[in-house]
């Protein structure tokens, strides 16, 4: 067994092999603090054939014996993939697939499974470093190795990986992945920090990211395989130039058509009609070859007219922005609607608001947790003109969803201002680039439309670049064809004072600090203008809630009178919503939320509840209902359960023979509570209380 460790923030990082999984390619255990993970690799020994791409999959498994736990449910065994399962595969699969070299085409997987889940708050970044360890020490060719950190800031101090108490207090959560030459991978949130505390962040994070791709260096000098060679990828260089000079100039012409589905359908024409040229020409179907070679020539100009020309396939410079549109309110039963239009991509966005019983219940390692504000994003096969099943969210629209939840989060009022569960719905109608930025548009003016009192608007933009030797073209609002054909993919979002997410990807071996800084500087102005033509629209949130959404009216009860509003076997709350209409929800702090569309419908479920929970108070006049008469007084319900002694002394100014002179069993009468002793019990005056009711005219 061979093992190397380094120390991060006083605990020892340890990453070992030759003890598990030996039949692996690669297998590592990485431990820290009381976190171990099991990250293994194997690529299958033959290549599949018919392939244009690299047929990798990563997969990240939390297991709840981990957390000491039994999974819930019938099956009592873990299930589909959680949401973060999902969304840490992502993180893992985007800085490690462009290492990988042109031309494998051999099935590889990473898996990476949590043995033991510690408060360190590493599992996801762990598995970064973990899985780029098994890739290194393997015969996998591999053109790492590659590390992750996460960066918080407390109080405006840089934390390297904050554990799970710190990043609750981080007003920035950034996870940076890199070579030891740049960085590939940036990913996550913040409260409105600046472009310059950002590039701060990412500097830090390298910098330990060195350390950790050093660490790996040491392991695979110690336990390392020879590499599999890759051969070098045959090309017939006659069949290539005939591709040229067939379809240079079609193909010229074909990538400024500005229309996304016409570019398209004028591009597959010419490829058909050259396969199908070719192919007379030959004994055998050379199609596959032919379409490489297109495909090929046809990135090769369009990134070209870019660097050369500094013209974009639909015409634009590299830091101009398509046309903007946008409308509200346009869906009557709906809480809040919007549709974002820019260019040829529309985002149809809905926002409903719920009480606390519509929050999400979220049973993972951390423990329990429930969310109060989700948005779901759907990508329909019309929005790109295609047919296709209609299946559960894939890896894709989950992640999609979870950036723009994330861009959105920070200007969600606090629970105590706005008690509601708010859930956004994005629909993707039309796509041609950033479908998901469009949601954070969308997602921003549904929430306005619909009353959210939102701290302020957030714009999200993508920018993309075109990287040839020493020439850099960075580019504001990428196209789907420059998203594929450039060499990243780097969104931002943020509201006019800073930014509240960001994601990064590359396809090349990471970028430089100037490069980043230009993309970041480039996006806060494209973000500006998108914001001020979403304010064209709808500048600020409305000044009333829409008018078929729940109104909630909370009130705070003595916690220890939840059970009288609960009642027997729920009873007395049953009553109560069967009566109002309204929904219930009780915090165990003694928070009681009351919903309904019918306003006044609240207010008479809150004056029960009130009525149920009140105490009573010392020089309060109260009606109350004669409920027992006795020789030396009556007995007066005041509040629900609660009885005061009504002494015959207290009933009249003037003196009485008996009670039922004055009031009888069953009468309403107006009294002042004049003591309450240490055992609770209350003692009343009629008397007092007409005095009272004389001197104040009531």
């Amino acid at each position: 067994m061979n093992t190397v460790t380094i120390d991060i923030r006083g605990k020892q990082l340890t990453l070992e092999t030759g003890l598990m999984a030996k039949q692996a390619d690669g297998a590592i255990v990485a431990r820290y603090g009381d976190t171990v993970l099991l990250a293994t690799a194997v690529a299958s020994n033959t290549a599949r054939s018919g392939l244009d791409f690299f047929p990798l999959t990563i997969d990240y498994q939390e297991k709840a014996y981990a957390a000491g736990k039994i999974p819930g449910g019938f099956f009592k065994r873990e299930g589909r993939p959680t949401e973060k399962e999902v969304l840490t595969s992502r993180l893992i699969d985007r800085p490690t697939r462009p290492l990988f070299p042109k031309g494998f085409f051999f099935e590889t997987q990473g898996i990476i499974n949590v043995l033991s889940f510690g408060e360190e708050n590493i599992a996801d970044i762990m598995g970064i470093t973990a899985m780029s360890a098994a890739f290194t020490i393997s015969d996998i060719p591999f053109g790492g190795p590659v590390a992750a950190v996460r960066v918080g800031r407390i109080a405006d101090k840089f934390v390297i990986n904050p554990d799970l108490e710190e990043v609750v207090e981080c007003d920035l959560n950034l996870i940076v992945a890199g070579t030891e030459e740049a960085v590939m991978m940036v990913e996550g949130g913040s409260k409105e920090v600046t472009e310059s505390d950002l590039l701060e962040a990412i500097d830090i994070a390298h910098e330990e990211i060195k350390k950790l791709v050093g660490l790996q260096k040491e392991l695979q000098a110690l336990a390392g395989k020879p590499k599999r060679e890759v051969a070098p990828i045959q090309k017939d260089e006659a069949l290539e130039a005939k591709v040229t000079e067939l379809a240079l100039d079609k193909i010229k012409q074909s990538i400024v058509i500005p229309d996304k589905m016409r570019r398209q359908a004028s591009l597959d024409n010419i490829l058909a009609n050259l396969i199908e040229q070719i192919n007379s020409d030959e004994e055998e179907d050379r199609g596959k070859e032919v379409a490489e070679f297109f495909n090929a020539l046809e990135k090769k100009l369009v990134r070209d007219k870019i660097i050369n020309e500094n013209e974009r396939s639909d015409g634009r410079k590299p830091d101009e922005i398509r046309p903007i549109s946008s409308k509200v309110g346009f869906l009557p039963k709906v809480h809040g609607s919007a549709l974002f239009v820019r260019g040829e991509t529309q985002a149809l966005a809905i926002a409903t608001l719920g009480t606390s019983i519509d929050e999400q219940r979220i049973d993972s390692l951390e423990g329990e947790s429930f969310k109060s504000f989700m948005l779901h994003y759907n990508f329909p096969p019309f929005s790109v003109g295609e047919v296709k099943f209609l299946r559960s969210p894939g890896r894709r629209e989950i992640g999609h969803g979870m950036l723009a939840e994330r861009a959105l989060q920070p200007i969600i009022p606090p629970k105590e201002q706005f008690p509601y569960t708010i859930r956004i719905v994005s629909d993707i109608l039309e796509s041609n680039g950033s479908s998901s930025m469009a949601t954070v548009c969308g997602g921003t003016m549904a929430m306005m439309d619909a009353g959210v009192p939102i701290k302020a608007p957030v714009a999200g933009i993508a920018m993309g670049l075109i990287k040839e030797g020493d020439k850099v073209v960075v580019l504001t609002d990428i196209l789907g064809l420059e998203d594929h054909l450039g060499d990243m993919d780097f969104k931002v979002t943020g509201t006019a004072e800073g930014v509240t997410a960001f994601q990064m990807d590359t396809k090349i071996a990471g970028i430089s600090r100037s490069i980043m800084e230009k993309a970041l500087e480039q996006a806060r102005q494209g973000r500006l203008f998108i914001l001020e033509k979403m304010a064209e629209t709808l500048a600020n949130s409305r000044d009333s809630l829409a008018s078929n959404a729940p109104r909630i009216l909370t009130i705070k009860i003595n916690p220890d009178k939840i059970r009288d509003v609960i009642g027997p076997g729920g009873k007395t709350i049953r009553s109560i919503t069967e009566q109002t209409g309204c929904k219930i929800d009780l915090d165990d702090s003694g928070v009681v939320s009351i919903a309904s569309v019918d306003g006044e419908a609240a207010q008479k479920a809150a004056e029960v509840i009130k009525g149920l929970t009140e105490e009573p108070e010392i020089n309060k006049i109260y009606t109350g209902k004669v409920v027992r008469i006795t020789d030396f007084g009556a007995f007066v319900q005041i509040l629900p359960g609660k009885d005061g002694l009504l002494h015959i002394s207290q009933i009249s100014e003037s003196r009485i023979a008996k009670v039922t002179d004055e009031i009888n069993e069953g009468d309403e009468v107006q009294v002042k509570v004049i003591e309450i002793d240490k055992m609770g019990r209350i003692r009343l005056s009629r008397k007092e209380a007409m005095r009272h009711m004389a001197k104040t005219g009531g």
